[in-house]
């Protein structure tokens, strides 16, 4: 058995092994590169760690910790009630505000799971205080989520360009970016006609209502209101608040330049994001002295440990088989379609943060063979890979059915989510592929 094929059953196995039993696929990725490396391709250790991507790994543990900062000083909270408030009485306002917020905290770095769990308890009360649909509010919240997801300073978006960009590939960052903002947008709006947007159109909300429709920042519920974290004892979810105070305006402005500063003058994302979240704890020590304890550990695990697995992947020149089968199949073309369904599959039972780093390098024989724009290409696997989150068999989906409203039972709502996340998995690959990749945009 050749290299490549060894290679191939053991990121089976791993994924496998990942999806039935709480382990870290990072961890797994690790054994895996270790024992292919060593067994397959006489590799020694130095060899085998010489494929993790430093410049990937500080940017994840930069960014989760200028957010981890911003969600202890109330940051995070004063941007949620912002929004919550923007409404006015209008409720079908309301899930697009869910959609945009959770946009925006995985678009400044927040990882895809922590901004559903944060967002997800506030919008599944509203479902049930107004009579919205809990399939619609949970799956706006997770497509908010995987909307902001691919920004250029985002997890995902990182992962995804750096990925391109040490493979060869022409880095395209704001094509990735908005391909999943608006593919997520159209899937938000088709679920808000279909679920009862129009009536929702129709509703107000009582003026002396608390505009938070009774949901404070810890999810609870209820007249009794809840201190939000970092904002003071005078400052609460839905009542009068204190107004900003200057740390958070200072962390606004840390998020405004990192991103300022990394796109527009061309400085490594990682550099500039722990940069400023260590100027945000200097100014305030003691309040931030447990953030680094909140930095995504298991995320940056995971990604080390797979983009370790990625580089062994290649050596063993397994993405040139897989890409050259693909290829093979008698059009560029469809071997695209088949990559996008793989990477939609596969994601739906495990971890898209794993899967993107293995699928990007997979499609590059098929980029080389010419008549696909790379940056269409991978932007359409990157999609595919994502917007499957919705099932509740990923962190994302498991969320929104953890945190349902009182008003459906935990089986039909179950169930709902189940029939959704079933034809987003066979439908939604084929849509994003003959909208991205079949029209040869740029090719």
């Amino acid at each position: 058995m050749g290299p490549e094929w060894v290679a191939i059953i053991a990121l089976v196995a791993l994924f496998v092994i990942g999806t039935l039993l709480p382990i870290n696929m990072g961890a797994l990725a690790y054994v895996a590169a270790w024992l292919v490396g060593m067994y397959a391709l006489d590799l020694d250790e130095k060899e085998i760690l010489a494929g993790i991507s430093g410049d990937l790994v500080l940017t994840l543990i930069g960014v989760t910790y200028l957010f981890a900062i911003a969600r202890n000083n109330g940051t995070v909270d004063l941007i949620v009630e912002t929004a919550v408030k923007a409404v006015g009485g209008r409720v079908a306002l309301i899930p697009w505000v869910m959609f945009g917020v959770t946009a925006l905290l995985t678009a400044i770095g927040a990882a895809s799971p922590a901004a559903c769990a944060i967002i997800g308890p506030i919008a599944l009360g509203f479902a049930g205080r107004y009579k919205i649909s809990p399939l619609m509010m949970g799956m706006f919240v997770v497509h908010g989520a995987q909307g902001g997801g691919f920004s250029p300073i985002s997890i995902y978006g990182t992962i995804t360009n750096s990925v391109m960009e040490e493979n060869g590939l022409p880095v395209s960052e704001m094509t990735v970016f908005l391909a999943s903002l608006i593919v997520n947008l159209i899937m938000a709006t088709i679920l808000f006609f279909a679920l009862g947007g129009r009536r929702l159109m129709s509703q107000r909300i009582d003026p002396g209502e608390d505009v938070d429709g009774g949901v404070h920042a810890d999810g609870s519920t209820g007249g009794n209101a809840v201190p939000t974290r970092g904002q003071g004892t005078d400052t609460v979810m839905g009542t009068q608040t204190t107004g900003i105070r200057m740390e958070q305006v200072l962390t606004l402005l840390a998020f405004v330049g990192t991103a300022v500063t990394a796109l527009a003058f061309d400085k490594n994302i990682g550099f500039v994001a722990i940069t400023a979240a260590v100027i945000l704890a200097m100014l305030s020590g003691n309040q931030h002295k447990g953030a680094v304890n909140q930095i995504a550990w298991p995320t940056v695990l995971l990604v080390a440990g797979v983009s370790t697995y990625a580089a062994i992947l290649t050596q063993a020149g397994s993405p040139e088989f897989v890409g050259n089968w693909a290829a093979g199949l008698g059009a560029v073309a469809i071997g695209a379609l088949v990559l996008c369904y793989v990477g939609g599959v596969v994601s739906a039972f495990a971890s898209s943060t794993a899967l993107l780093p293995v699928i990007v390098p997979i499609a590059i024989p098929l980029i080389v063979d010419g008549g696909i724009h790379p940056a269409m290409f991978v932007a359409a696997l990157a999609v595919s890979s994502t917007i499957v989150d919705v099932s509740p068999f990923s962190t994302n989906g498991a969320l929104m059915l953890a945190n349902r409203p009182d008003t459906i039972s935990e089986q039909a709502y179950y169930k709902q989510i189940i029939r959704y996340s079933v034809l987003v998995v066979l439908v939604g690959p084929l849509l994003v592929w003959a909208a991205l990749v079949l029209p040869g945009w740029g090719a």
